[in-house]
């Protein structure tokens, strides 16, 4: 009996795994872009971080379909458009929306 119950709950698991299959939840993006997206964000990041002007883990970075998405705090103008100048330089970035706050 417990067998049973233990592969009814295992066939179950795998079919609601299955059904689910390679499907993204962000607004219908395709898993290509997904991905792509994934990238462009975590190279802003690293970018971000080696940069020595930008406090990295001050900047939030979100990236759709090519489209990045900056906030957070700047300690200065100048942090905040370097910041958008490195987001801009990297591979596959459409366009970037700079919602960087500068506080002193």
């Amino acid at each position: 009996m417990i067998a049973r119950t233990t592969i009814a709950a295992a066939l179950a698991a795998a079919s609601l795994l299955l059904a689910s299959g390679c499907a993204v939840t962000r607004g219908q993006e395709t898993v290509g872009a997904y991905i792509d997206d994934t990238t462009i964000t975590t190279q802003i990041k690293s970018r971000f971080f080696e940069n020595k002007e930008v406090a990295g883990s001050s900047i939030s970075v979100e990236t759709l379909n090519g489209t990045v998405m900056l906030s957070g705090f700047a300690k200065s103008a100048n942090e905040k458009a370097t910041a958008e100048g490195i987001a801009r330089k990297v591979n596959g970035v459409k366009s970037v929306k700079n919602e960087i706050a500068v506080r002193p």
